[in-house]
């Protein structure tokens, strides 16, 4: 059945002039992250809504993160947020993630949890919190170098909710001097990912508000740093997939946090409000990854594709399974995209020429694709319906409630 079904879906794509062999082998290639808070419980400004089962420790979050990438092939990398999952034993959680096929991907620094905070952190007025908040950067890049991770991704939290609360370009002179004094302590094969978003929980005013600011401060601070782009952290009606472009061409996009979100916070599932803007951000990736100059390239294959969920009210695993299979779904789509047909209608001015050209992909039913690569991998047809299926949800409900919640 998956053979009959494929065979006429390959007839269809050769149709439109798509290598499926091309195609299915930057299928095989694609890596998702998990992030380790996506696997415990949180909760609205309102409440967290604490579950059975959900992780006591980062040992038991990595086990979960393996459950997903063991069923869609997917994730083989976590995420860890200090101090949420801080240990005593970096290296213990490094061989824990190894023993489960899994390794540590990027630590992200917790900024906006302390109570020394509250007004800020790298930019706040009091000399003493501002080292506090750069030791802790420090801090993170110490880790990362026991864990072997690449990335240490960066979210501040630092604004003001009123007009004159804060000294706006002092506040800009502290966030830099912070920042170069963590690139310095950077090792050749780390990066600095320099997340924004442009309100909350700051109301007035975020120190870092929006890409521009971000890709500037990466300018300033050397080649290691770039920009990560969060699908939420937008303004209604933003362009993403322009801004994407755009960091490509700068060579300076690092990674994605992808999330969802209908009006303000960003922790839906990805995928899950507007599925084209996803399918076209990856049309963009796609499409520079066979331009001619390499370092276009290069930037292209060096971006880390990362969720940035928690999960409120969803199953836990389940949530993670239906990101991470969300991300490869649209990926897949944008995959099926003839650039030459594109191409030509641009250069002739063909206006809904071009737009069909695109739209002609994110159209396609990807089922039959996705199923032959998760049988080429050995991998369960469904993954979704493999876990709920499984043994391994009832297995962890000996954890009880009120696991590893932040």
């Amino acid at each position: 059945m998956i053979d009959r079904a494929y065979a006429l879906f390959e007839e269809q794509q050769q149709a439109r002039g798509i290598n499926l062999d091309l195609v299915k082998q930057k299928l095989q290639q694609l890596r998702i992250e998990t992030p380790s808070w996506g696997y415990g419980d949180s909760g609205t400004r309102f409440k967290v809504y604490q579950k059975n089962g959900v992780p006591r420790t980062p040992l038991e979050k990595m086990e979960d993160a393996a459950q997903v990438h063991a069923l869609t092939g997917l994730a083989p990398s976590v995420a860890i947020h200090i101090p949420w999952d801080k240990v005593e034993d970096y290296g213990k959680l490094r061989s824990h993630a190894e023993s489960l096929g899994l390794r540590i991907g990027a630590v992200n620094p917790n900024l906006f949890q302390d109570d020394d905070y509250m007004l800020g952190s790298v930019t706040n007025s009091d000399a003493i919190i501002r080292r506090k908040a750069t030791n802790h950067l420090l801090e993170c890049v110490d880790i990362a170098k026991e864990t072997g991770s690449r990335d240490i991704s960066l979210w501040f939290a630092d604004g003001t909710n009123y007009p004159g609360q804060g000294h706006i370009r002092k506040r800009k002179a502290w966030m830099y001097e912070a920042l170069e004094e963590l690139y310095k302590k950077l090792i050749p094969q780390m990066r600095m990912l320099i997340e924004y978003k442009s309100f909350e929980p700051a109301f007035y005013h975020t120190d870092l508000a929006d890409w521009g600011m971000a890709y500037q401060m990466a300018m300033k601070l050397g080649p290691q740093a770039e920009v990560l782009v969060d699908t939420g952290h937008h303004a209604q009606g933003t362009n993403v997939e322009h801004i994407v472009a755009y960091l490509i061409d700068e060579k300076r996009l690092g990674g994605f946090h992808f999330n969802a979100r209908k009006y303000a916070d960003d922790d839906l599932i990805v995928g899950s409000m507007n599925p084209y803007e996803l399918f076209l951000i990856f049309y963009q990736i796609i499409s520079a990854s066979e331009d001619q100059d390499a370092s276009i390239v290069q930037t292209v294959n060096n971006i880390a594709y990362m969720i940035d969920q928690s999960h409120n009210i969803e199953q836990k695993i389940p949530a993670m399974i239906r990101s991470v299979l969300n991300v490869q779904t649209q990926f897949a789509k944008a995959l099926l995209v003839n650039h030459a047909e594109v191409e030509a209608a641009q250069a002739r001015n063909d206006v809904l020429g071009a737009e069909d050209a695109v739209r002609q992909a994110y159209e396609c039913d990807v089922t039959p694709l996705l199923h032959m690569i998760r049988e080429e991998q050995h991998l369960p047809l469904n993954p979704m319906k493999a876990y709920l299926e499984g043994s391994y949800d009832q297995a962890i409900q000996v954890r009880g409630k009120g696991g590893a919640s932040w």
